[in-house]
């Protein structure tokens, strides 16, 4: 692995047909949703409009790459039933498809028999790995990049398994 890790804008910023993000955990407790989090959790409500300073930083270069003909794919690995995380992770999702990202969802119970990587990860070009691992509490611990292609073919293998047995965010419900 190389201790060279690549800005993620720059990263999707050089794709040129595929982006594909494995999540795997029930719950993520990153800076910048702790509020919008808590918010859910209080009324059930979150922010489903794109171009709101919450989601700009996102949505904006996920539709400069799916403009450019990148194909964003999303899968997500959840227990069941799911946590609130996961809950309100699915609610924001609409932002996510509204963009171009195609999402899906897999059972845990489904995903006995498939060899997964051990962290979440970004897949570019079936080239490129971005790693990244988290705290216990969900929290960002780090990020690690790597273009081994024994490893690449793993992850995409794996990413490619999930994909096609997970359920399409409009047919999953939590």
């Amino acid at each position: 692995m190389s201790q060279n890790v690549p800005d993620f804008a720059e990263l999707l910023g050089g794709a040129e047909r595929t982006a594909v993000h494995l999540e795997m955990r029930d719950i993520y407790s990153v800076g910048n949703e702790v509020e919008s989090f808590e918010q859910f959790k209080r009324t059930g409500e979150v922010d489903l409009d794109p171009d709101s300073a919450f989601w700009l930083g996102w949505t904006s270069i996920v539709r400069e790459a799916v403009g450019r003909g990148v194909e964003m794919r999303r899968a997500r690995i959840v227990s069941e039933p799911v946590t609130d995380y996961i809950r309100y992770e699915h609610a924001l999702t609409p932002v996510n498809i509204a963009v171009g990202e195609k999402v899906r969802w897999l059972p845990r119970r489904l995903a006995s028999d498939i060899a997964l990587p051990g962290n979440d990860l970004w897949l570019i070009d079936d080239r490129s790995i971005l790693f990244h691992w988290f705290t216990g509490a969900g929290d960002w611990a780090g990020h690690a990049f790597n273009e081994d292609p024994d490893v690449v073919k793993m992850v995409s293998t794996a990413f490619e398994t999930v994909w096609e047995r997970g359920i399409p965010h409009e047919q999953y419900t939590v």
